[in-house]
Formats: C-alpha cells, structure tokens, sequence
C-alpha cells in the first residue's frame, strides 16, 4: 500500500471521528437553543395575558361595577379578558394557544382535559413549584407547553367562588350553581397554560445544522486535498525521484544526475547524504576500474 493512500486512510479516519463528535455536540447545542427560543417566547406570551388580567382587574372591572346588579359580565372576569384577547391572536396563529385551565371552572370551557389534569395535579403536591415545562405531541407537530399555577391568594375570589349562596345572583343566572364552587384560600385550583408550536424552531435548527456540517465537511475536503498536494511535493516525489537514481545506480548506470539540493529540512539532508553516497560510490567504481586496468 502506497504511502498516499496510508496518509489518506488516516485523515478518512480522522475526518470521521472529528465530523460525528463535532456533529453530536452541534446538534444538541443548536436543539438545547432551539428550546431556549421556543420557552422565551413562551413566557412572552404568558406575561402578556398576566398584563391583560392585572388591566382587566385595575380598569375595566371598576368601570363595570354597576352594570354588574343587573347582569352579570364576564368581561369583568380576568380570566375571560385574557382568554378572549388570545383567542384574537389565535385566528392569525392557531397554532398557539392559551388555557386557563382549571379542575372546578365557573365557564366549563375553561375545564382542565386530562393532560392538562395531570399538570394542575403535579402542582397541587409540590406548592412551591411555579413553572412546569414540557413537550407534547399535537395534530401539527410537537409543541412546548409552559404552565404556571392559579392560586388562590385574593379572598375577593372567594365570593364568586366560596359557596353558591355567597357569589352574585347575576353570576348564578348565567352560570349556575353546579361549577366554580368550593375553592378555598392557597389552593392551586388550575394553570395558565400556554402552547407553542416547535416546529419551525427544529426545522430552522435542522438547517442550520446541515448548513454547518457542510461547511465542516468542506473544510475538512479542502484540507485533505491540501496536505495531498504537500505530501506530494515535498516527499513522496522526491522520495520516487532518489528512488529512480538509486535504481539507476544499481544498474551501472552512473550517468544519471545528482539530486538537486538545497533547504535544510529533512529531505534535502537526505538528498545530500545520498549525492555524497553516490559520488563516493563512483569514485570506488573508478578506483576499482583504474586497478584492474593496471
């Protein structure tokens, strides 16, 4: 096996083990940035339906106060506001969507489905977690949910959601006395629960990825040819050119030029051990010859 070929299986090996490493820890960075994004935007939109609650309580429900004897409002009701303002959003993006779930709701829209169940539950046992994250799988793709309890932390909320006898007439004409009831002080009774859709950040990842492994790979090919074109100039043609002279020389034939000489790397050090070789063998030759002659 040639030396080139020695030379070029090596770097094969190399380049391999170097593009799958570079490629695992690629990946998993670009995926765990992806992510990232994908829970900024999350809290983002959160943070907004918090700013629409805390709007809907400070200036619209006082607004509302009166008209409230006689019907009651569901505008006034933070949970609806921020509900119905995302619902706006959600006609341009239906893939994203917000909840106020909850396990006993007044309005029955906002009931809790199972798995939205299983994250007020985990909730309810740890009360000092405040976030819970999560991938769930959707009709469009995979999608990150972010989930922070509703707590109960305002006796006012126990009027409309203490007792039945307690809440407003209004309310209980428009809702009932069956939902909505028994809530109690601290109590996690659901989540605000916000879904955004990862597709287009993995796909985006995915692109980029291929994008850098090609860059890589062709980094990688263009050192190869690189070093091919060195290893071929400064070794293995000189080596096969001191190896025809050499060939030459065993054969008698003294007439072939020296080696040219001149730098001081190894090759040329070899170069002029082997002139000297050659020029001390064809004084012997001539010595030799002279005797005979003789």
């Amino acid at each position: 096996m040639k030396i080139a070929t020695k030379f070029n299986l090596v770097l094969i090996m190399v380049f391999t083990l170097s593009l799958g490493v570079t490629g695992f820890f690629a990946y998993e960075i670009l995926q765990k940035n992806a992510h990232d994004e994908v829970v900024q935007h999350a809290n983002m939109m959160l943070e907004s339906a918090l700013a629409v609650r805390n709007y809907t309580v400070k200036e619209i429900r006082p607004l509302l106060k009166e008209k409230m004897v006689h019907e009651f409002l569901p505008q006034s009701v933070p949970a609806y506001a921020a509900t119905q303002s995302f619902n706006k959003l959600q006609k341009l993006h239906p893939e994203y969507s917000y909840k106020e779930a909850t396990l006993n709701p007044t309005n029955l829209r906002n009931r809790a489905v199972e798995w939205e169940s299983d994250v007020i539950q985990k909730f309810q046992r740890n009360m000092d977690r405040e976030q819970i994250t999560g991938i769930r799988g959707t009709p469009t793709g995979k999608a990150l949910f972010l989930a922070r309890p509703i707590r109960i932390g305002n006796a006012g909320c126990l009027v409309c959601h203490g007792t039945p006898a307690d809440a407003p007439e209004t309310m209980l004409v428009k809702y009932g006395k069956s939902n909505g009831f028994g809530w109690k002080m601290n109590e996690v009774v659901g989540a605000q629960i916000v879904t955004v859709p990862m597709a287009y950040p993995i796909q985006k990842t995915n692109e980029a990825f291929l994008s850098f492994m090609l860059l890589i790979a062709g980094i990688f090919l263009f050192l190869i040819i690189v070093l091919n074109l060195m290893l071929k100039r400064l070794f293995i043609n000189p080596v096969v050119r001191m190896s025809e002279i050499a060939s030459q020389i065993s054969m008698g034939d003294m007439s072939a030029a020296e080696f040219a000489e001149g730098g001081k790397d190894e090759i040329s050090l070899l170069a002029t051990s082997f002139n000297r070789m050659r020029r001390s063998l064809a004084k012997a030759i001539s010595m030799i010859e002279g005797n005979t002659t003789r």
